[in-house]
């Protein structure tokens, strides 16, 4: 199917291309609210969501069959738009709970766990996001299709599948009143592991981590 054709079924609501493209959309609009810090309360909860629906976007794309553009050379959008204020507003968001740790490749044999920040990964994906989106608005839609397809497998994929595990943790430690241990340290400029990482023997209780994100158990008092 040519792009003029795809671009052609961009009218009807139940186009493939157009509900993938109204999911990232929404993503991109939606994290760039939350970065903006009006409702620090619901920072968490609404990115836990947010994400959630970009990856259902994701699953979609990836069941999909191989998305092959036409031109065999892809078409220079220029310069990638800056995302250094927005990664930042995010890292002040949820800097109580921004840095956290992850197994990059879980069928990788003993590869031990890395440190990654939520506000980094986000705008990581977003920057992906916005590259298919400037050929989907250029009228490219299967450029479009086949960028976020393949940067879903080699790239946003288990970027936002990391930081959805560390954001559903973050609230299911608080809605059961399960205390986090701290990190001793831990930051994305070292590894992670037995020799390099230390668990401190006290613990953030839920309310240093519920209490500037506005989070609440879900235990009655």
């Amino acid at each position: 199917m040519s792009d003029a054709t795809l671009h052609d079924t961009t009218r009807n609501p139940d186009d493939f291309a157009v509900q993938i493209a109204d999911q990232i959309e929404s993503f991109l609009v939606a994290v760039t609210e939350v970065a903006k810090g009006d409702e620090p309360g619901s920072a968490v909860p609404f990115l836990l969501l947010e994400v959630s629906q970009l990856l259902l976007a994701g699953g979609r794309l990836g069941a999909h069959e191989d998305i092959v553009p036409e031109e065999r050379y892809e078409p220079d959008m220029g310069p990638e738009p800056d995302v250094d204020e927005l990664r930042e507003n995010l890292a002040r968001l949820l800097e109580p709970i921004d840095v956290y740790s992850e197994v990059f490749d879980p069928y990788e044999p003993r590869k031990a766990p890395v440190p990654a920040r939520i506000s980094d990964d986000l705008t990581d994906v977003i920057t992906d996001l916005r590259h298919g989106m400037s050929h989907y608005r250029a009228g490219r839609v299967t450029e479009a299709l086949w960028w976020w397809q393949f940067s879903y497998f080699s790239n946003w994929g288990s970027t936002a599948s990391a930081s959805l595990r560390a954001l559903h943790s973050v609230l299911a430690h608080i809605r059961l009143d399960q205390p986090l241990q701290e990190l001793d340290g831990l930051d994305t400029d070292q590894g992670v592991g037995d020799d390099t990482l230390e668990f401190e023997a006290g613990q953030v209780m839920a309310e240093e981590i519920g209490g500037p994100l506005g989070l609440g158990s879900a235990r009655p008092n």
